[in-house]
């Protein structure tokens, strides 16, 4: 069914429904088996999240009461680990204000490390229309673990037709040990790396690496971030040619001149481009959601998750790194020595 999506907007909504109507999360399998994630638990503003102790004093939360929506026999299968187990609709007699719909859903991690998953569901009308799409991140869920959550949508307005249905749309997972992470707690490595939202346009993606020195000694570069592409199995990706520099992509990227010695104090940031083309001709295209990156020699992996579709061009172009002297952090100084 071809449909127009409307992910910003609903994921702006829920966004705004964590300040509005308390927080939602998924629970934490790397202990044990998490509870659930109930719908009701949503509201009000004081509820707190899930999986936190609980206080000291009992709140008083009156309950939201959503209305249960049929789902699909479809749903009762689990789609790459995750099974949709509710589908709520919510109303102005709720309880809960800010919110259309939610669903509850079950993960479970298939594999042999403990992974964090970032999940994207669609919330499509009976009638045909735009599907709202909704993202829910799951951390640390260990391996052969089931936890159990909920994901929610923002209000439509008032011409938006009926949701009837939910869907499993994408599901991507980063081995804990190798998660980005563009801010928070330090990694052992002293830096933080990952990957930005990146920008297309006719054809031609552009996504940018960001290096950050989180730690307290400086940081030394000089060349380019090594990469290996992996599929949606996290298999390895055959038959592209990793190029260093993007001129071979197109000229005026900046990463066409060679690399150059950059030291990063503490607090201080480098960035490097990925570069490619989606042009499609005879072949098989070649679509691979995750990079794995090594900023350095000797430094430990990092997966992001760029979401690559190459087409047939079999060329992915990488710039070298170039310090960032527009990235400010305003916590340098208080991270703690790493071994």
């Amino acid at each position: 069914m071809s449909t127009a999506s409307r992910t910003a907007p609903a994921v702006l909504a829920a966004a705004l429904l964590l300040a509005a109507c308390g927080s939602q999360s998924a629970s934490s399998g790397g202990e044990g088996e998490g509870g659930p994630v109930r719908a009701e638990a949503l509201c009000p503003s004081d509820s707190a999240p899930y999986g936190s102790p609980p206080s000291v004093e009992p709140s008083v939360r009156p309950s939201g009461t959503p209305t249960a929506l049929p789902l699909p026999s479809v749903n009762g299968v689990a789609e790459d680990g995750v099974k949709i187990t509710a589908l709520y609709a919510w109303g102005p007699e709720s309880g809960c204000a800010g919110v259309d719909n939610s669903a509850d859903f079950e993960l479970t991690n298939r594999q042999t490390e403990t992974a964090t998953y970032t999940l994207t569901f669609g919330f499509f009308p009976g009638s045909g229309g735009g599907v709202d799409n909704a993202e829910q991140t799951v951390e640390a869920v260990g391996p052969g673990r089931t936890v159990k959550g909920t994901v929610v949508v923002g209000e439509r307005g008032g011409s938006a037709p009926e949701v009837t249905g939910v869907k499993v749309i994408k599901v991507r997972s980063v081995p804990e040990a190798e998660a980005s992470s563009a801010s928070g707690t330090c990694p052992e490595s002293g830096m933080h790396l990952y990957a930005d939202e990146g920008d297309a346009a006719m054809g031609l993606r552009v996504v940018g690496l960001h290096l950050v020195n989180c730690g307290i000694r400086p940081v030394r570069l000089n060349g380019y971030p090594k990469l290996t592409i992996q599929d949606e199995d996290h298999r390895p990706v055959d038959g592209v040619r990793i190029l260093q520099g993007t001129d071979q992509i197109s000229t005026g990227l900046g990463g066409d001149s060679g690399p150059k010695p950059v030291v990063l104090r503490p607090g201080e940031a480098a960035a490097a481009g990925l570069a490619w083309r989606n042009t499609t001709q005879a072949g098989e295209p070649v679509n691979a959601p995750y990079v794995r990156v090594w900023a350095k020699p000797g430094a430990d992996p990092v997966m992001v998750v760029p979401e690559l579709d190459l087409g047939t061009t079999g060329k992915l172009g990488v710039g070298p790194w170039r310090k960032d002297d527009t990235h400010r952090d305003s916590a340098a100084g208080t991270a703690v020595e790493r071994p």
